[in-house]
């Protein structure tokens, strides 16, 4: 092993695989479990980087690491669940394909801006596959008597799987990729309903995250505190975070 890759060891968190099923044909319920999530600085929305390359040689260093929502987290036995969507095709839809319960991994925590926020009255959330474990965590740490509005979507219906506590508090619709005017129509039909303050959560597919912020901010005049939103990746680029 080189020295990138002994480095990156040092710097990650060991965990181990405990748990893997697969929830739909393009996404895995993977489980982590480590003592060092039982200490954790959590907020809803955090992510982790998890070094799924880093034994491999011919891999840059840039695809050794790649970054996955925290679907639910549970300090008691010290266990993280992430939804792994391949559909990509990529070296995290490889590693998910392949790895085993038992497999050691490393990880870190990125924690970024795209966190559960309180301080509206009304929620929209809008977004993809990629995005809808993400969604979930923050829309169960919303207080019970906020409003939630959703939009989320698929090119395959059954694609779309139900929260870690078997619940499906969103509204799932089969749409193609990048359906802004499909969106767009619902977002119209939907906000006018939304009484008292009014956030909006856009996570996935860098379009939809680029054109919809443009529309809450310039369109509908939303103050930009109340629409987050988070690229989870791009048509044109590989491995965006």
């Amino acid at each position: 092993m080189g020295i990138v890759e002994n480095l990156l060891k040092t710097i990650l968190q060991e965990a181990t695989i405990e748990n893997k099923t697969k929830l739909s044909d393009s996404v895995y319920h993977i489980r982590i479990k480590s003592e060092s999530i039982k200490n954790a600085d959590f907020t809803p929305g955090y992510f982790l980087r998890l070094g799924i390359g880093i034994d491999k040689k011919e891999l840059s260093l840039k695809d050794k690491v790649r970054s996955y929502s925290v679907w639910n987290i549970n300090k008691n036995t010290g266990c993280i669940d992430l939804a792994v969507a391949t559909h990509s095709k990529g070296i995290g839809a490889e590693w998910a394909e392949h790895c085993k319960v038992g497999d050691q991994i490393y990880f870190k925590w990125k924690k970024g801006n795209f966190i559960v926020d309180d301080n509206a009255d009304s929620y929209l959330m809008i977004g993809d596959l990629s995005a809808l474990s993400h969604l979930y965590i923050i829309n169960r740490d919303l207080p019970k008597d906020k409003k939630v509005e959703s939009i989320l979507y698929s090119e395959k219906l059954n694609e779309l799987f139900e929260d870690i506590n078997g619940t499906k508090p969103f509204d799932f619709y089969e749409m193609p990729q990048n359906p802004y005017e499909e969106i767009i129509n619902r977002v119209k039909q939907i906000v006018p309903k939304m009484t008292g303050s009014k956030m909006v959560y856009i996570g996935g597919d860098s379009r939809i995250c680029v054109a919809l912020n443009q529309y809450f901010r310039k369109e509908l005049n939303w103050v930009t505190k109340n629409v987050k939103t988070k690229p989870f990746w791009n048509p044109d680029k590989k491995g965006l975070e």
